[in-house]
């Protein structure tokens, strides 16, 4: 046969290792997205392999569709404490942005307001759009 196309008796194998079912549990999409991680480890895939992939793929997108929270928006100062978390940063790692730690702490309190230069020099600074700062509407 050759290489590059579809063999059945591949795919067969394939699902017989690990049949594709709808994922109804924590603990199948657990499962599920383990074997993805395997076939994607693996470099190059065979068709077979692909199509397989696939599946798995569309039964995890389905399941995350019925059943994950969605993720918030956050913007503005929400999204500037959630982003000093993430980076583990405290408010005197961000004295180059506003100036004085007092204005960090401010801004933070809910005292004083993000200005344009404020979410200029952070889009800057955490790689991300200026407008990631503003409610999506």
């Amino acid at each position: 046969m050759m290489s590059g196309s579809r063999n059945t008796s591949a795919y067969i194998e394939l699902i017989k290792t690990f049949p594709p079912r709808p994922i109804g549990s924590e603990e199948e999409l657990f499962a599920t997205q383990k074997v993805i991680d395997s076939l994607i480890d693996r470099g190059e895939l065979t068709p077979d392999e692909q199509d397989y992939l696939n599946v798995l793929g569309s039964l995890v997108y389905e399941y995350e569709q019925l059943h994950q929270e969605p993720i918030p928006d956050i913007h503005g100062v929400e999204l500037l404490k959630a982003l000093i978390a993430e980076y583990n940063l405290r408010q005197k790692d961000l004295v180059p942005i506003f100036k004085t730690e007092s204005i960090v702490s401010a801004v933070l309190s809910g005292q004083r307001n993000l200005t344009a230069t404020h979410i200029r020099k952070l889009s800057d600074f955490f790689h991300i759009s200026p407008s990631a700062f503003f409610e999506s509407v």
